[in-house]
């Protein structure tokens, strides 16, 4: 960060840099994307002004404060700076950046009596026998939730499927 000070009828003193510089350190996390610094100090008739103009990437900020000291103006146009840049950062933090990823809450869609019921066809089944074993391979190399299979050594369907909590279910029919 680069620092500039430039004084309009005032002379600077090294105690006004000194407290310049001790401000900007206890500012230090709230300026973290600040380039340059211009501090702009000086005085018309009894009133003293204080002018901090921060730039930084891809924003600017102005702040001015007055007083009847020095210091006291010096002290207010940090004090100001500060409350503005914590302001910008909560916007900051509040304001969306990704708009369409908020999941509004919804009620499931009802099926209306008219459409009917829609059947889609699935070719999660195998016509080559097999044992429940080659079965629960395939479920899992496919990442399917459903197979279909006829059992090895009969003519007789049954359903291979993966329960919620991750083992497998098998229907086979009776008689």
């Amino acid at each position: 960060m680069i620092v500039h000070y430039t004084a309009r009828q005032e002379t600077l003193t090294a105690e006004l840099k000194q407290f310049c510089e001790k401000r900007l350190k206890s500012l230090d996390k709230l300026l973290q994307r600040v380039i340059e610094v211009n501090l702009v100090f000086g005085a018309s008739k009894s009133r003293h002004f204080a002018e901090i103009h921060l730039k930084a990437k891809g924003a600017g900020l102005v702040v001015r404060e007055e007083g009847p000291e020095l210091i006291r103006a010096l002290s207010l146009a940090f004090d100001t700076l500060e409350k503005k840049m914590k302001k910008d950062k909560d916007k900051f933090r509040e304001k969306k950046r990704r708009p369409g990823r908020e999941i509004l809450p919804s009620e499931p869609p009802v099926p209306s009596p008219e459409a009917g019921r829609r059947i889609i066809r699935s070719t999660d089944m195998s016509l080559k026998p097999m044992s429940v074993e080659e079965a629960a391979l395939l479920l899992d190399e496919a990442k399917k939730e459903i197979l279909v299979f006829r059992k090895l050594g009969s003519e007789r369907w049954a359903v291979l499927y993966r329960r919620k909590d991750g083992q497998y279910g098998l229907v086979e029919p009776e008689g």
